[in-house]
């Protein structure tokens, strides 16, 4: 069997629905894997409204949810993500950055609580439950599949998955900074051989200067880091809110014209791993 990954939010730090967005997409990060009848979601931004939709037309009423971090663009569209108010769902909502935190419980309902939001996280009445796991461990959710977990460079902690299944791999490596001329030797060694990478690639080498310490990368480092590693497909996601659908075709045509092998990620778009 294959494993069917669909980008559902691609955007990075806050979503932009405007007619400049149009081609790419606007809908900050979420990415649904599929293996047979297993439902993996990766984080939680404004694209899960639109998966839960789908879930619904699908009949789909377990999958687990797995977090990169908790920043707001990760996690702001779970209150709209409708299937969690079904009674008859089970999602389970996992994150390996807050075991020392207080846990990703308190945060998802911390996000659904007065002032700021009016529907606690208690109206969702699915059966919800949450896991903290240290990063680093490696994860079992159904027989056949093994999910490997290392940790990021960004602020407050992420962490970054490799999905394998059959002799297949598909690594969610977002959001994380690099250390220009250094390549990171963790996520070397994690993507190695991967036939698909989902790599923060939110700036350019040359906005990159600007923005050290803002946690992300860019389009240029995902494609030296894919081709060290020996990975087979790169896919450019956590794109920048400023880079509107215009900037977004230069980016993926220059990407290209350096490693044939890469693409940049749209909301909606399917790519099969068989």
């Amino acid at each position: 069997m294959a494993i069917d990954v669909k980008f559902w939010g691609v955007r990075g730090s806050i979503a932009c629905p405007s007619p400049d967005h149009v081609v790419y997409g606007g809908n900050t990060s979420c990415v649904e894997m599929r293996i047979g009848d297993q439902t993996l979601i990766f984080d939680a931004g404004t694209g899960i409204r639109n998966l839960g939709k789908d879930l619904i037309r699908r009949k789909v009423t377990e999958a687990s949810i797995y977090l990169t971090h908790t920043h707001w663009d990760h996690i702001n569209g779970f209150p709209f993500f409708v299937p969690a108010y079904n009674p008859v769902a089970r999602f389970h909502v996992l994150a390996g950055h807050l075991t020392e935190q207080g846990g990703v419980e308190r945060v998802f309902s911390a996000q659904m609580a007065d002032p700021t939001f009016p529907v606690p996280l208690s109206a969702m009445k699915s059966k919800l439950t949450f896991e903290d796991f240290p990063v680093g461990s490696v994860l079992n959710p159904a027989d056949g599949i093994v999910i490997r977990t290392a940790p990021l460079r960004h602020p407050n902690g992420a962490t970054a998955y490799r999905v394998e299944y059959a002799g297949k791999s598909v690594c969610y490596v977002t959001d994380t900074e690099h250390v220009p001329d250094q390549p990171d030797e963790v996520i070397l060694d994690f993507i190695q051989n991967a036939d698909l990478v989902i790599y923060d690639s939110t700036y350019t080498d040359e906005e990159f200067p600007a923005k050290v310490g803002w946690g992300h990368s860019t389009w240029q480092e995902g494609i030296r880091l894919c081709r060290a590693a020996n990975a087979k497909r790169l896919a450019l996601f956590h794109h920048d809110p400023d880079h509107n659908d215009g900037a977004m075709t230069v980016i993926e045509q220059k990407a290209r014209s350096q490693w044939s092998n890469t693409f940049a990620a749209r909301d909606e778009m399917v790519v099969v791993i068989e």
